[in-house]
């Protein structure tokens, strides 16, 4: 009888032992446990610890809560303006309800994987190239959106997405790095014409200062002579200023117009003076002296034909 009940209380105890263990369950700190009673859903889910189920009625699903990243397949499609690009992205989301991602959808993850492809891939023929290379904030934006409205029925929330990468064409990389150089060049032409018109406005404008000052024109060039003698060079270029050249040309002209004037004042006067008597004039008697012009000095040497001979020299007739 003893025995019996012995056997008895150790049978008990090992059900009561394969009884808890079999309802035991520890949920940690990430996780939510979904419970379903016979096919229905026990609410709420149950938090993180220790917790105990009815085994063969109850079935707990645990659910993780932390934000997952997921990488999404590189998508192959064509922009708006015609070019074939391929585009990959990543997508961080996690769960809000453990409730409706286990009985809204029979796979969350896989959902969310294939809601993230075709949304890129409606992205990519919404976009044009410019925008996928250079505005990707907004279009990663677009990409939030577009998956978090049907994500969120799931009991699931779409953290952020971000593109990753953008491969183009070969073709395309070319034409493009060729539009850069054209446009950098451009630039370059662009900064130089209107370095160029600057300087033409402040030489213009020195040219007026040094215009009314002959003697600046002196001093620059000293000054050019001074910069280029300091580098120590063997050989020295001496610029001459064509101003110069047109002031010594003018004044050449003045000369020229001057002498002209002269003279013909003194024809004029020539031939204002009365008509003189004329005499005889020997013939061994040297040639009159031409009158000198007006303003100049007559020679007061005599002429070699005025002095006496020498043979009437030493016979002492003159």
């Amino acid at each position: 009888m003893v025995g019996e009940l012995v056997a008895a209380g150790v049978g008990l105890v090992s059900a009561g032992a394969v009884y808890l263990v079999a309802a035991a369950r520890v949920v940690k700190q990430y996780e939510r446990g979904v419970v379903l009673r016979l096919g229905r859903l026990t609410a709420p889910a149950r938090g993180p610890g220790f917790t105990m189920i009815i085994p063969g009625v109850d079935r707990m699903r645990k659910v993780n809560m932390q934000i997952v990243t997921m990488p999404v397949p590189a998508q192959e499609g064509i922009t708006r303006d015609n070019v074939t690009v391929r585009v990959d992205a990543v997508v961080y989301f996690k769960v809000v309800d453990a409730a409706d991602a286990v009985v809204r959808v029979e796979d969350y993850r896989f959902a969310v994987s294939q809601m993230a492809q075709t949304s890129l891939r409606s992205i990519i023929g919404k976009s044009e190239l410019d925008d996928l290379l250079s505005s990707r904030e907004k279009l990663n934006q677009g990409l939030e959106l577009m998956m978090d409205s049907p994500a969120i029925g799931w009991g699931v929330s779409v953290d952020r997405v971000e593109i990753k990468d953008v491969s183009l064409p070969e073709t395309m990389k070319r034409s493009m790095a060729r539009q850069a150089e054209a446009t950098r060049d451009r630039r370059a032409r662009v900064i130089n014409a209107d370095a160029e018109l600057q300087a033409s406005k402040k030489l213009a404008e020195a040219a007026a200062a040094m215009s009314g000052q002959p003697a600046a024109l002196q001093l620059r060039l000293l000054q050019t002579v001074v910069a280029v003698a300091a580098e120590k060079n063997s050989t020295l270029v001496l610029p001459f200023p064509v101003e110069l050249l047109r002031f010594l040309e003018h004044a050449g002209h003045q000369a020229q117009a001057q002498t002209a004037q002269t003279r013909a004042e003194t024809e004029r006067a020539r031939a204002q003076r009365p008509p003189t008597a004329e005499r005889t004039v020997p013939a061994d008697a040297a040639p009159p002296v031409p009158p000198a012009p007006d303003g100049a000095v007559e020679d007061p040497l005599p002429v070699l034909e005025d002095l006496p001979r020498a043979e009437n020299l030493r016979s002492g007739s003159p």
